[in-house]
């Protein structure tokens, strides 16, 4: 039998502290070669606006073996009342191939986007730091302000965006259910990044949205937003000013418009990138080395953050009997 989940049977068993916990043992896998992950495949429609990725993975410490399908589609807030990221997750039996699970990939996405940024910051942010700043409202954003807020001890949320007054306050008054810092706006990007210790980027600018020269000495950034050739966020300053890891290496050479860009424009280096956060974690190289130290995590998403959280909520589900069954051999 394969058991069927909905986004609301996801939501009902996955909550953040697990899913940054079931990803560091992910990346802790990934960096000890304990798993099979091809680079995605994407495949544009560009008549609809439309990218639709195809993530495969096998972590073979866990025993998660699946794959995602994820949908960016900017026009279906606009056209079709339809979020502009969707996902759908089939996890399978590793024994026989059977499917044990589908389930809804969207909440799963931005959980894992949410915790992969917690992660870093666990790892690479000072421990003293309690102010976060937020770059980005959108529907992804949310997962990050949780995040950063359980990774480090946060007395100040600081938000900024491109978004109209309303709606930034909108999205400030939906995080008073799983924050309980002070949440403030602030009137620029500028102001937003120095006032804080940990920045995190959460937009789809093609261009950077932050300029190094605002970072003052011990800042962490996560990068979370920019996940194609043609988009960033940062800016070659705060490249050249940091020490950079990548979720993956191989993954941000190929796909990080934020290193892809300002390479090709001679005003960055592939070989400054410090390495990958699998690698931190293991200790396989240095995380953070001082409190004077900027650090930067860039994210461009994996397919093990998707399959490892979806091997967790598949568990949960069972234990918990939610979502329904489906017999797909009859």
């Amino acid at each position: 039998m394969t058991r069927l989940l909905s986004q609301s049977d996801v939501a009902e068993v996955l909550n953040m502290r697990d899913t940054i916990d079931i990803l560091e043992s992910a990346f802790s896998d990934l960096s000890m070669g304990k798993v099979d992950m091809p680079q995605r495949t994407p495949i544009a429609t560009p008549n609809y606006n439309g990218l639709a990725l195809f993530m495969p993975a096998y972590l073979k410490g866990m025993g998660s073996l699946g794959t995602k399908t994820v949908t960016v589609y900017k026009d279906n807030p606009s056209k079709y009342e339809l979020p502009n990221v969707m996902g759908t997750i089939l996890l399978l039996n590793q024994k026989t191939g059977a499917p044990l699970a589908m389930m809804d990939g969207g909440f799963i996405t931005a959980m894992r986007t949410g915790a992969v940024s917690g992660l870093a910051t666990r790892y690479l942010a000072r421990p003293d730091s309690h102010v976060h700043s937020l770059i980005g409202t959108g529907g992804m954003a949310r997962a990050q302000a949780w995040a950063i807020d359980c990774a480090r001890e946060i007395s100040k949320l600081v938000l900024y965006s491109s978004d109209p007054q309303d709606k930034r306050e909108e999205f400030a008054e939906s995080l008073r259910d799983i924050i309980g810092c002070e949440i403030v706006q602030a009137d620029s990007c500028q102001e937003a990044v120095e006032a804080a210790d940990i920045v995190t980027l959460i937009t789809s600018a093609k261009d950077p949205v932050i300029k190094g020269e605002w970072l003052k000495p011990g800042t962490h950034i996560n990068g979370a937003g920019s996940h194609a050739p043609t988009m960033r966020e940062i800016d070659p300053e705060s490249l050249n000013r940091s020490k950079v890891v990548c979720d993956l290496l191989e993954a941000c050479t190929a796909e990080a418009g934020d290193f892809i860009i300002p390479v090709k424009d001679g005003a960055y280096s592939f070989d400054k990138l410090h390495g990958s956060l699998g690698d931190v974690i293991t200790e396989k190289i240095s995380g953070r080395e001082n409190d004077k130290e900027i650090t930067i995590f860039k994210s461009v998403g994996l397919a093990i953050q998707d399959i490892s959280t979806a091997n967790l909520v598949y568990q949960k589900a069972c234990e918990r009997d939610v979502g329904s069954e489906f017999d797909f051999t009859v």
